[in-house]
């Protein structure tokens, strides 16, 4: 076994100095983002601890950010837009009384007021802000203007004019306020559909009470299906084998949660892995998980017409043998 030796450090796979014999991996791993890390640095962490040849991950989080960051694997990059554009739930901290450049913890104050907000009030405020509501992008943000991000504009103090977004907010849960005090806060869950930037949502709840905000803390407990109780962390990954960390990712097939199943035998599955539409007693259906019959093996993604099953993102004959060859390693 192969294992993570002296090189625990959350630097080791950034520096580039230490060659890893990478291999093929597949699936889905549903990491415990830490604080401080960009999704992207999390991502090459992961990679690097598994030495997988490709992964990708489903949506970024801040740096300030943790919680829920599923990380794809060889197969599993090619329904990563299923999380993509999947609902999401944060636990957020909303600082009342200072609003910053960033709307977080990490810019420089801007304002600060006095904050006379009472219970009723907040309530009132938080039950605006649900359904379908318009946010415009922060400038401190990945969104792309002439191929640079917003936050490069905005680290070189440029104001780029952006559109409102529509989005909806499900649910606001008021679960703590501390009104009174030297730190007024107030803690909240959020449920939203994609897209939704909830630093865009405190600072304008914040606007709304009249004294400005920012948010303090924010954590993803929820995208999709997938949510916190199921997540691993860096350093648990960090201090397991190799063996216990390909254990911790699982099947391509878990991102296709919620759609119809379709088995192929031998025959047809063969066809269909080809790009080939196949004719069946199926019933219509946008959303289609297509597997083989024996051994049982995930095929790839459909849609399902008129009785004809036809393909949407297809696995590669090498993706599917090397997907069954980890399952089978993994259940020794």
């Amino acid at each position: 076994m192969h294992n993570a030796g002296p090189l625990q450090g959350a630097q080791a796979p950034l520096g580039g100095r230490v060659k890893v014999q990478r291999r093929p991996v597949h699936g889905v791993l549903l990491l415990d983002k830490p604080i401080g890390f960009s999704s992207n640095q999390a991502l090459q962490k992961v990679k690097w601890l598994l030495r997988a040849e490709k992964a990708g991950h489903t949506g970024t989080l801040d740096p300030l950010a943790t919680g829920v960051l599923p990380i794809c694997f060889g197969a599993a990059t090619k329904f990563s837009q299923m999380h993509l554009d999947a609902d999401k739930a944060y636990a957020t901290t909303l600082r009342l009384g200072i609003k910053t450049s960033t709307a977080d913890a990490e810019g420089d104050v801007i304002c600060t007021r006095a904050v006379q907000v009472s219970m009723a009030q907040l309530e009132q405020v938080v039950r605006s802000f649900t359904g379908p509501i318009a946010q415009v992008p922060p400038m401190h943000s990945a969104l792309k203007k002439d191929g640079r991000a917003l936050y490069e504009y905005a680290r070189a103090g440029i104001e780029i004019e952006r559109e409102a977004r529509h989005v909806t907010i499900y649910s606001i849960q008021i679960v703590q306020a501390r009104l009174d005090g030297d730190i007024p806060e107030v803690d909240l869950v959020v449920e939203c559909s994609k897209g939704t930037y909830i630093r865009t949502l405190g600072e304008d709840i914040g606007e709304s009470l009249g004294c400005g905000a920012h948010l303090s803390a924010l954590r993803r407990i929820r995208t999709g299906n997938f949510d916190e109780s199921r997540c691993v962390s860096v350093a648990v990954l960090e201090a397991m084998d190799e063996a216990e960390r390909l254990a911790c990712v699982r099947p391509s097939e878990d991102l296709l949660a919620g759609h119809t199943e379709v088995t192929l035998d031998a025959d047809n599955a063969a066809r269909f892995l080809s790009g080939m539409r196949r004719r069946g007693s199926w019933s219509d259906a946008d959303l289609v998980a297509v597997f083989a019959e024996r051994p049982r093996a995930l095929l790839g993604s459909a849609h399902v017409k008129g009785g004809e099953l036809i393909p949407t993102r297809l696995l590669s004959p090498p993706e599917v043998s090397e997907s069954l060859q980890q399952q089978q390693l993994m259940n020794v």
